[in-house]
């Protein structure tokens, strides 16, 4: 059977400024995407693509169904646990029908038909014994990521053959924890994987000093420069560059943060660079809960976390120096400079600091994309810059 990830819209709006640019599938928690989770948790299903904000389509185009075709749609943004996968799987023999944990729609099977009709269809309630996680708020990507860097660890690397690191790295834990894939180069390191499991993936390079604590996943082509201090439950997507210090981050793909400062409990999108000695704070002077804004209320909403970050969208940057407050949300295509802290939400598409912000123009977003991408071999396709092109449209809406 065809799986196909759906977004309703205020399932889009709460995850924003990450699904600006990406359906919540398609967000990478701990080694890999939720999308590749599930379609490891169900193998008996191929995915066929995704369905939520219509500008998002031209990403991965319409999905490739029949308009009879009975598919199964799964919410991106829960997450794959076992029971709940059982509990789905078994509905794949029985008819068509919505399936709920409380009022959250969780699963769908039936035509794209019944899909446009879904409040029409019979609903099997998920048991309260059966937990539902989904990741609701930027937030909980960074809150549930060193459980799900466990989780993939140990999925991703069985049956495969482990190198141990060579005799310049210190060792701290049970080096069957530590996984180095082909064409990465460890050398000098401190690696401990007394509390998780260390991910290392093609291509990357953890240079001389560099410290790592598990659980931590460093994607293929990633760069961890020396005397870098990485703490638990931090992911890097591939080809990021980091250092100084960080503390239970997930980069999503290509973005860097070479230099010293300081990143905790943050969320930051792909194509983003954070300036030497560059800081964002994720505790509060007073230890209050952090609050974060919501682009679905368009105000401060309570986290109920005592520290939270930075939430950054992609293409965004920040220069040397630059100091963000406790829970500080970045939108897409951002530019921030100059000294003080800017204010807590900065939109799309803005460009300042401390003293304001002026609007970012297309044209000038679009060269900076392009000389920033072109460094790494790669350009916007036709569908990502008619992405842009929409999100600057309706950027004011989020002001």
């Amino acid at each position: 059977m065809k799986l196909i990830f759906f977004d309703l819209h205020d399932t889009w709006l709460d995850l924003l400024p990450v699904t600006f640019t990406r359906y919540a599938a398609q967000i990478r928690l701990g080694i890999d995407r939720i999308s590749d989770k599930w379609a490891a948790a169900m193998p008996q299903c191929a995915i066929a693509g995704y369905v939520g904000e219509e500008y998002l389509s031209g990403l991965s185009g319409e999905p490739d169904v029949d308009e009879n075709e009975e598919v199964l749609y799964v919410a991106g943004n829960v997450l794959p646990d076992l029971p709940l996968v059982s509990f789905i799987s078994q509905g794949l023999w029985q008819g068509k029908w919505a399936m709920k944990s409380g009022e959250r729609l969780v699963a769908l099977k039936g035509t794209k038909a019944d899909w446009n009709e879904r409040d029409s269809l019979p609903v099997f309630e998920i048991p309260d014994a059966i937990p539902v996680r989904a990741i609701d708020r930027p937030c909980d990507i960074f809150m549930n990521n060193g459980e799900y860097i466990k989780k993939d660890f140990a999925r991703l690397t069985a049956g495969k053959v482990f190198v141990s690191p060579n005799r310049t790295n210190i060792v701290i834990g049970d080096p069957s924890y530590i996984y180095i894939a082909p064409g990465a180069e460890v050398n000098g390191a401190i690696l401990n994987s007394t509390h998780g499991p260390i991910w290392i993936g093609s291509g990357a390079q953890i240079m001389e000093g560099a410290c790592l604590r598990g659980p931590i996943a460093v994607g293929d082509n990633s760069s961890v420069n020396m005397g870098a201090r990485i703490y638990p439950d931090t992911t890097l997507g591939p080809w990021c560059k980091v250092g100084g210090e960080l503390n239970n981050v997930v980069m999503q793909g290509y973005s860097n943060k070479a230099h010293d400062g300081f990143l905790g409990n943050a969320v930051i999108g792909e194509w983003c660079n954070l300036g030497a000695g560059c800081t964002a704070s994720n505790l509060k002077n007073d230890y209050t809960p952090v609050k974060l804004w919501n682009y679905r209320t368009r105000r401060f909403e309570k986290t109920g976390l005592q520290f939270c970050g930075l939430i950054m969208g992609d293409h965004s940057k920040a220069g040397i120096n630059t100091m963000f407050n406790t829970g500080t949300v970045v939108g897409v295509g951002c530019n921030i400079h100059g000294t003080g802290f800017p204010r807590n939400f900065i939109p799309s598409f803005s460009e300042g600091g401390a003293s304001g912000f002026t609007d970012v123009q297309l044209t000038k977003f679009f060269d900076t994309v392009s000389r920033v991408m072109s460094r790494r071999g790669c350009e916007l396709s036709e569908g990502e810059r008619s992405l842009y092109e929409s999100i600057f449209d309706f950027a004011d809406t989020f002001k």
